[in-house]
């Protein structure tokens, strides 16, 4: 997989660039969370493409909205069988039917749902999403506590949240940090560079060369575990990019 060479905020949008011996400039948004890629020819520098970029905003939101908009996955039914990821690793459910509360255990391969069989798959769903929620909840302090020694600052207050075209965010004024719940479905690595990230705004709030710098000296890995966090969606069915080609006359 291709590395992004730059990194770039335009108008809010985190953008992926990469420079290549070619004559045109594609700008690309890929599912789930509508992240968007550039390819663009070695002549042009980031002024030129965030330019370029610029010019293309409304049918980039465009194609993010559509994204926000589609239902992302086909209604999980909640029985034996279906393949749901904890931390990067894909396990099967096991459905196991007994009175008490319901509630999932990890047991091998497999993540095992305890419920009763009078539960609905609704019920057993938001049951999960808690789960999940429990997963980062017991993961993050651990990892801020490290950075924020690491880094010399405080995370004063952070946030588990479901977005959809965000891992994270930062409030620099208020210094809260949110994080997406979809990251427990990730390697613990992906969790890690979102936390340091988004500590990161706290000293530079655009995605400019000076964050690039500090993250290279604090997370020098943190392309690859981006790449790793993007390469895949989410969700159980296939995903297209949607793709624009143009004529770049920069």
């Amino acid at each position: 997989m291709s590395t992004a060479s730059a990194y770039l905020t335009v108008r809010g949008i985190d953008v992926d660039v990469i420079y290549k011996d070619i004559k045109n400039l594609h700008i690309g948004v890929y599912p789930p969370l509508g992240r968007v890629r550039v390819a663009a020819p070695k002549r042009l520098d980031d002024n030129q493409v965030r330019l370029a970029i610029i010019q293309r905003l409304p049918w980039i939101k465009r194609q993010r909205e559509q994204l926000k908009a589609a239902p992302r996955q086909t209604e999980r039914e909640m029985v034996t069988g279906e393949s749901h990821y904890v931390w990067g690793l894909r396990r099967r459910l096991k459905v196991v039917e007994r009175p008490g509360r319901t509630h999932f255990e990890v047991d091998g391969d497999r993540l095992v749902l305890y419920t009763p069989s009078s539960a609905t798959a609704e019920k057993r769903r938001t049951a999960l999403d808690q789960w999940y929620r429990q997963q980062l909840r017991e993961s993050i302090p651990n990892i801020i506590e490290i950075w924020e020694q690491k880094l010399e600052v405080s995370v004063p207050q952070w946030t588990i949240r479901r977005m959809k075209t965000k891992w994270g965010s930062c409030n620099r004024e208020t210094r809260h940090l949110w994080f997406n719940v979809e990251l427990a479905k990730k390697h613990p690595d992906c969790l890690e560079y979102i936390v340091v990230h988004e500590m990161i705004h706290y000293f530079e709030r655009n995605h400019g060369e000076r964050f690039t710098k500090l993250m290279d000296k604090q997370l020098p890995d943190w392309r690859a575990r981006r790449d790793n966090l993007n390469s895949n969606p989410l969700r159980h069915e296939t995903w297209d990019g949607v793709t624009m080609s143009l004529e770049s006359s920069l």
